[in-house]
């Protein structure tokens, strides 16, 4: 536990950084950002109101985002697009703070972000909507080009649109303030990307 709330603390001052660096921009990052830049959630040192939803949200996405990150991150090993590339940093430099984020509310509610099965359930993780299979993941390993674009695509749709029913579910059932903040945040985002995507999609030989 000791060395979980080290990493925790680490997150949290990483946090406090980024909020700081945040409030500073220059107009051409504002003019590429656009009006759907989501604001990042207030984090406190105390937790405000919270229920199964809001925890059973957060372990989820965490594992969700962490697929999403190793996709893109494989695509910028192996796309020569650049829109493509542009997007896959895009969904890593959103995402992992949204994971740091995820996992401190879990410290905060008195659970293990560790602990991916959820605090009532002992069995296997669950099945996320939308996650890529591995037989997928072995293939875009093992391909590049177009083909590798076309395939990625394909199942970063399917992801996101999984991440999107996550979202949504957090938003209708979930109590935490800022736990909906961040839902509504990924729904935001992710229904853009999934939008480029498939016109990215429609546009491969």
């Amino acid at each position: 536990m000791t060395t979980l709330m080290a990493r925790v603390i680490a997150v949290v001052a990483a946090l406090v950084l980024l909020a700081a660096c945040g409030g500073q921009s220059d107009g051409a990052d504002d003019s590429q950002s656009g009006s759907n830049e989501p604001e990042a959630p207030l984090i406190t040192g105390d937790p405000a109101g919270y229920n199964a939803a809001d925890i059973a949200f957060a372990y989820d996405m965490v594992p969700h985002h962490a697929q999403a990150i190793d996709l893109s991150r494989t695509a910028l090993e192996r796309s020569t697009n650049p829109e493509l590339t542009a997007l896959a940093q895009q969904i890593v430099a959103t995402q992992q703070p949204e994971i740091n984020i995820l996992n401190v509310f879990l410290v905060q509610w008195n659970e293990n972000p560790e602990n991916r099965s959820g605090p009532d359930d002992g069995g296997p993780e669950r099945a996320l909507p939308g996650t890529v299979d591995e037989a997928t993941i072995t293939k875009l390993e093992s391909l590049s080009g177009p083909e590798f674009d076309k395939l990625w695509l394909q199942s970063m749709i399917g992801q996101h649109q999984g991440a999107v029913e996550l979202a949504n579910t957090e938003i209708a059932d979930g109590a935490n303030v800022d736990a909906i903040a961040i839902a509504r945040n990924i729904v935001a985002a992710q229904e853009a990307q999934i939008a480029q995507m498939t016109q990215m999609l429609e546009g491969l030989p």
